[in-house]
């Protein structure tokens, strides 16, 4: 879908004629061709090159590695974009390179050279295949213009940084589901307090600790939803609206999307490891199912830009690049929407009130420091975007339990209203910690000589 998006956005109609019916179909299969062994989040080093043929085609050479989907026998065809280099070029260009040949017909014709150097072995993903690609003079063919590749591929870029996010934030999802069933059938220990039906042993969701985590990985998974949403809802705004909207619906996606990408993954990881916990040593034996979601959950926060790097992106070019104007309209829509809940706690509303202002506070302190301390932004933007995301959560969570309060089922109702109470007992100063972190600055971070490590 993400290459389709490409295309259909940069490529000529030539090019769209030829690729998309069966791209959109699903008779053929796409992959994007980025990382080399020597050039991952810095791709200005790749060497992969494009030479000019007479016939308007380039003739494409050199190899990727972490190429998901890169080949498969799922689909007649794979549709390559490849990032490449021009002759006497310092910029990247995007160009579409099929792994079997297009007549113009739309026929298949002969394979393209391009080939399969290995299959990586992973930590999980098993069955999707990550691929090292070979291109030996595979035939390709420029989409947009010489040396504005990257500006294609992040085209489809925050869609996919959000697609990752949605992938950390289901298999939470699905951990939680496994471990509440588990706990409500396991009989291990009685009650603190003795057991409620005088039995020798009461199912783990008696015990304080398994009921800690599984509120945990459910506040955060529920309040992990509301933020895709939100998400999504500004990516479609700036698509599709006009005007001011639009040029404020963009702004919120630099804002929000390496937030849900960095935030969701990380706190995915942890629910699964929350999870794969309340199974105890079960929890390690492949057979119950739960160790699968560590695994697979784990790749989430290292590709389409691992989650430092969206932090780095989130602070140095989303917050300080415009000296906080965008955070700083977007806390106070906030605050002007804390004050339109009328079902909310207003001790909540006040605590999330406070928590955004010192998020500001601490924004303007590295604004004003930035160029005085040079490693300070990287040196501290993951604990910044982690305080973001926990004060949005306990924001996002107001919100959801206002609305759950009129809601017809009244079950609903309570389980929103307890959960939201436990994020903000618990898990909501997770942001203020954070934040003391950020305002510790990067004098520690940076101090030892690298030859010391």
């Amino acid at each position: 879908a993400g290459v389709a998006l490409c295309i259909n956005a940069h490529a000529n109609d030539q090019l769209k004629q030829t690729y998309l019916p069966n791209l959109y179909s699903g008779q053929w299969a796409g992959a994007m061709d980025m990382t080399e062994p020597h050039a991952g989040s810095d791709l200005k080093g790749i060497r992969t090159k494009a030479e000019p043929l007479d016939d308007g085609s380039y003739s494409i050479t050199g190899n990727k590695i972490f190429i998901t989907g890169g080949d498969h026998d799922l689909t007649e065809n794979v549709i390559h974009l490849v990032l490449a280099k021009l002759p006497g070029s310092k910029g990247i260009s995007l160009f579409i390179v099929p792994k079997i040949s297009v007549n113009a017909d739309g026929s298949l014709g002969e394979a393209n050279g391009v080939t399969v150097g290995s299959i990586e072995h992973k930590m999980g993903l098993k069955a999707s295949a990550t691929c090292v690609m070979n291109y030996d003079n595979a035939k390709g063919f420029l989409v947009g213009e010489p040396d504005r590749g990257l500006v294609c591929m992040f085209t489809m870029m925050n869609y996919e940084r959000l697609a990752i996010g949605l992938q950390g934030l289901g298999n939470a999802q699905a951990a939680y589901q496994m471990a509440s069933d588990y706990a409500k059938d396991r009989l291990q220990g009685v009650a603190a307090a003795g057991s409620a039906t005088g039995a020798t042993s009461d199912p783990i969701i008696v015990h304080g600790d398994v009921r800690r985590m599984l509120l945990t990985i459910r506040a955060m998974t529920e309040a992990g939803r509301a933020l895709s949403v939100y998400t999504g809802k500004q990516l479609d705004l700036a698509k599709y609206a006009s005007g001011d909207v639009q040029a404020k619906a963009a702004r919120y996606v630099g804002l929000l999307t390496p937030v849900s990408k960095a935030f969701l993954t990380d706190r995915g990881l942890d629910a699964t490891v929350m999870g794969q916990q309340v199974f105890g040593g079960h929890g390690y034996i492949r057979e119950t199912g739960i160790e699968q979601f560590v695994r697979d959950t784990r790749i989430a926060q290292i590709y389409e830009g691992t989650n430092g790097i969206q932090a780095i992106d989130f602070l140095g070019r989303k917050i300080t690049y415009d000296n906080v104007a965008t955070l700083t309209e977007f806390v106070a829509e906030v605050n002007t929407s804390l004050t339109q809940l009328t079902q909310a706690n207003p001790e909540h509303k006040a605590m999330v009130s406070q928590v955004f202002a010192e998020l500001l506070t601490t924004a303007n302190y590295v604004n004003d420091n930035k160029k005085t301390q040079p490693a300070l932004v990287n040196s501290c933007a993951v604990d910044f975007l982690d305080a973001f995301g926990y004060a949005l959560y306990g924001y996002f969570w107001l919100l959801m339990a206002d609305k759950a309060s009129s809601h017809e089922d009244t079950s609903f109702a309570a389980q929103k209203q307890f959960v939201a109470n436990f994020y903000m007992d618990k898990l909501l100063s997770k942001s203020q910690y954070h934040l003391s972190q950020v305002n510790q600055g990067d004098k520690s971070i940076m101090a030892m000589p690298a030859e010391m490590f």
